[in-house]
Order: structure tokens, then sequence, then C-alpha cells
């Protein structure tokens, strides 16, 4: 079992249950999926490249991105209805609690002059997105290999129905937030 889930289920299922009065275990917010999100705009031009973000993303994620396609035309961005323009992986179960330990323990301090996450990026529904500028951050990126640095979203959806409560279960999982 992974140790985040072990964890979880000891430490934080219990520390929330407390702190918010829940009367029942299954009332307790707990982490849905991951969505990681990579826009290619420049894939409207060259095509190689949205291959490479497709090769980035699976490397990271361990799990077979899919190519996102453009809802309509837009002329100024040279963008055709149903383009490929991005690649998104959704992550759940065992692959989820994999990448969010790495995500938290390897990747983020490796980011130069990490100060934390700011905890101001909740939607108002429990859900936590987190931009990154570079894919270069993840240990299994090789600079080498890298035809373009790219940024991606990441979004932890949970099924807590404040922020708070999002806040409280990614804290106790581990989450780096500014003080």
């Amino acid at each position: 079992m992974n140790r985040l889930k072990e964890k979880y289920r000891k430490e934080i299922v219990p520390s929330l249950k407390e702190k918010h009065n829940y009367k029942s275990v299954m009332q307790v917010p707990r982490l849905e999926k991951i969505v990681i999100n990579m826009g290619v705009g420049d894939a409207t031009t060259n095509s190689k490249l949205l291959d490479a973000a497709l090769v980035d993303m699976e490397t990271i994620t361990g799990q077979k991105p899919v190519k996102t396609l453009s809802k309509k035309a837009i002329a100024g961005f040279k963008v055709r209805e149903k383009q490929a323009i991005g690649c998104k992986v959704t992550l759940r179960g065992k692959n989820m609690y994999n990448f969010l330990d790495k995500l938290i323990s390897i990747t983020l301090p490796r980011v130069k002059d990490f100060r934390g996450i700011p905890n101001k990026s909740f939607d108002g529904r429990g859900n936590y997105t987190l931009g990154l500028t570079e894919q270069l951050i993840f240990s299994e990126i090789e600079y080498d290999n890298v035809v373009k640095v790219r940024g991606m979203d990441i979004v932890l959806v949970t099924t807590a129905k404040t922020n708070e409560e999002a806040y409280d279960l990614l804290k106790g999982f581990g989450m780096p937030f500014k003080k």
C-alpha cells in the first residue's frame, strides 16, 4: 500500500473527523483524482512539439496522455476547430497517490527559491490548482531530451465541500503551503 494512502487512513481521517465534527468516516473529504494539463499552443504550426509534450507527460506520470482538441476556430491564433492543442492525464487510485507523493517529497523541493505553494489557488468547491512553469523540475525528465520548456497545470480534485476542508486535507498530506 502507498505511504500517503496509509497516512490518509491512519492520521488524516481521524484528525479531520475531529476538527470538522464529522459523524461518519464517509463524510471526511478525500482526494478523488489529479488532472495534469499541458497546453501546447505551438502545435498549430509544428505537430512535433505536441508529440514531445506527450512523451514528457507520459514520462512524468507513467500513464498515456490524451490529446486535447480545440472547441472552436480562432483565426487570430491560427487555430482550427478540433485541432490538437495540448494534452492531459487523469490520475486515480495508486497512480494518483504515487504522483502526489513524488510531487510533495521530490519535485517541489527541487524548485529554485522554493518558499511554498500559494494557499489562494482553491476554486471554492474544494479543488486546488497548481501551475508549474517548467517540466524540468521532475527528476524523470532529462534536460538534453527536452525539445521546448513548457509549463503545466496540476489540479487536485477532492470531495471537500469548502476550501478550508480541502486545505486541511492537503496540509495533512504534507503539501508545502506558504506560511
